[in-house]
């Protein structure tokens, strides 16, 4: 039985939504695929476990006749699904980095914070690595995980110059207590 690409994105997409995060590493499988890793199964997620906090992108990509390039997509999609997964909690962050400031007086530019953080976002996706490879030896299609920490995270916005410096210090200060109230929301 082949499985279109676009129905397992729309199942790991769907996954994401009703199972994106998890206390630990262990998951229910939502695509069902007998013999797979649990993170194929998973999708694309936002976790907190004994590794740290993670923000995890599942790519996947059909057969192509050429098993490097194949290999090559899938890790390209997984890193993909990281930036969006991040761009996500980079906008929780970045508005309750704005309520925080309207509700203590301060003046702030929220196109100029947006932009902050879209750079920031685009700057930790350096820092993304793909950690896990598989290929489903019945549909031979690979599927790639990508993982970004939160460290990593932190340790690319102490090198950025050019950023705002209360927003800079609010994401020092509340960067892990955001990320875990998205994680528990996403349960």
């Amino acid at each position: 039985m082949k499985i279109s690409i676009a129905k397992l994105l729309s199942v790991a997409a769907l996954a994401l939504f009703v199972s994106a995060c998890s206390s630990t590493t262990k998951v229910e499988s939502d695509l069902g695929l007998k013999g797979a890793p649990d993170w194929v199964n998973q999708g694309s997620s936002v976790l907190s476990d004994k590794g740290g906090r993670l923000f995890h992108g599942v790519g996947s990509a059909s057969p192509m006749g050429d098993m490097s390039l194949q290999k090559s997509v899938a890790d390209d999609r997984a890193r993909a699904e990281v930036a969006r997964v991040l761009s996500s909690y980079m906008d929780v962050l970045s508005s309750d980095y704005m309520d925080s400031a309207k509700s203590g007086g301060a003046d702030v530019a929220d196109e100029s914070v947006s932009r902050q953080i879209k750079n920031l976002s685009k700057v930790n996706l350096t820092g993304a690595k793909i950690i896990g490879s598989w290929r489903d030896p019945k549909s031979n299609i690979i599927y790639s995980i990508a993982e970004l920490d939160m460290k990593q995270v932190k340790d690319t916005l102490n090198g950025v110059q050019e950023m705002n410096t209360d927003l800079k210090r609010y994401i020092e200060t509340h960067a892990d207590n955001v990320f875990d109230r998205v994680a528990k929301e996403k349960k």
